[in-house]
């Protein structure tokens, strides 16, 4: 987590106990108040292949954050062996983030857990092995991929089809769209001939050639990534391998992509028998000034990315989302990717220090009070430094990296939101 979260002590040296005895919990929205919707658990290990370390390293704190905004409880676990002994009324849902059980109770245990009725997300390595016959429940019966038989590389984003569009998983995705980044397997078995399977999603051919690597791309042919079985509560997904670079360092985010991440939620609202909250509207911060839109860099959603303003126009990158979090304030989230949000850099109280995207992680220096003005304009206070958001000098230039400057009630900070599409 980022110095510039701002977490207090008491908040960081729970993560470091929760990390050390390998779970982390965390309630749903409002838990003081109403039980969670639905109970959700994801096993890993998050010590084999740089790729999927990567994954880990960053589902576990998006997965808490959508479980306080979709009201459920997220529980990450190193320990398999709670496999053993587990039901459907503990956890309504159980995912495996990069592996699947290894012993022979684990493997009992999570078979009459789905028999009985629980809730199943498995990501990409979970499906992954060269010896179906080893565990021929999981892989031909349940999965019905069988062995592994190849892979693209190196990591790419691809365009997919939406095959099913009347399962509750696929209602809010389009007939295309755009994947994270990814490894992409391909299987022994034709899903296809499986009447037990529905394939939701598969790669669509505009994706051709698919990877990096001349050796390792596809160029054709048909790619089921997202399927699931119709005698369970299953879904599994091909993707959740970033790219990393030579120090092991992500360099794409598997949550990249808001479809993709509808996806997601939907899925564990199916499988855990809850509902979706409904999405807040994204909008455009349109600068009373220069009538310019507040817009994240060259449309990155990497860590430290400027905040800037520029011509609107429309995109993700200037897509921003009020998010409530407490006392009046709000997180103000990216819509190219919703768990960044503008950030005062190094926790700064300091006039004119630099605004850009970051993780969430609580941080008063990323939540930020919305004061009304005349005309329906609004100024942008942070709840760490009491210091508004600016356009420095008044520009009217594109490419500006805003800041956070003592509030003066001048133009430069005054906004106004234009609701997207």
């Amino acid at each position: 987590m980022s110095k510039n979260a701002g977490m207090s002590a008491m908040v960081r040296a729970f993560v470091v106990f929760a990390l050390l005895i390998g779970v982390i919990f965390v309630p749903g929205r409002n838990s003081a108040q109403a039980a969670p919707q639905f109970n959700v658990i994801a096993f890993y290990h998050g010590t084999y292949d740089a790729g999927h370390i990567a994954f880990v390293r960053e589902a576990n704190p998006w997965f808490a954050q959508a479980a306080s905004q979709n009201n459920f409880s997220y529980t990450g676990s190193t320990n398999w062996d709670l496999l053993n002994n587990i039901s459907p009324s503990q956890y309504q849902v159980v995912m495996f983030l990069d592996d699947l059980p290894s012993s022979g109770s684990q493997r009992v245990g999570f078979q009459r857990y789905m028999e009985n009725g629980g809730g199943f997300f498995g990501w990409h390595v979970s499906a992954w092995t060269n010896n179906a016959a080893g565990w021929p429940w999981y892989h031909n019966t349940f999965l019905g991929s069988g062995n592994f038989r190849g892979n693209t590389w190196g990591p790419t984003a691809a365009t997919l089809q939406t095959d099913n569009r009347t399962h509750p998983t696929t209602k809010r995705l389009p007939a295309t769209f755009r994947s994270s980044v990814s490894e992409w397997y391909s299987w022994s078995n034709d899903l296809r001939t499986n009447p037990n399977i529905s394939v939701l999603a598969s790669v669509h051919p505009s994706s051709f050639p698919l990877g990096t690597d001349p050796d390792q791309s596809w160029y054709s042919g048909y790619y089921p990534i997202v399927w699931t079985n119709k005698n369970f509560k299953t879904v599994y997904a091909n993707f959740g391998h970033n790219a990393v670079n030579g120090s092991g360092q992500s360099t794409s985010s598997t949550f990249a992509s808001p479809d993709q991440n509808n996806f997601v939620i939907d899925s564990l609202a199916w499988l855990g028998g809850g509902t979706v909250q409904p999405p807040a509207p994204w909008y455009s911060v349109v600068n009373k000034n220069s009538n310019k839109c507040v817009d994240a860099r060259n449309a990155a959603t990497a860590n430290g990315t400027a905040i800037q303003q520029y011509a609107c126009n429309g995109t993700l990158a200037q897509g921003y989302q009020l998010q409530e979090t407490s006392g009046g304030h709000a997180r103000i989230n990216n819509r190219g990717n919703s768990a960044q949000v503008i950030d005062v850099s190094n926790v700064s109280t300091a006039d004119n220090a630099a605004l850009h995207l970051w993780t969430y992680g609580g941080g008063n220096n990323q939540q930020w009070q919305q004061v009304a003005e005349d005309g329906g304009c609004f100024r942008l206070v942070s709840r760490h430094s009491g210091k508004c958001l600016t356009v420095p000098n008044s520009s009217t230039a594109d490419g500006v990296q805003l800041v956070q400057l003592t509030c003066d009630g001048s133009a430069a900070q005054s906004f106004k939101l234009t609701q997207q599409s």
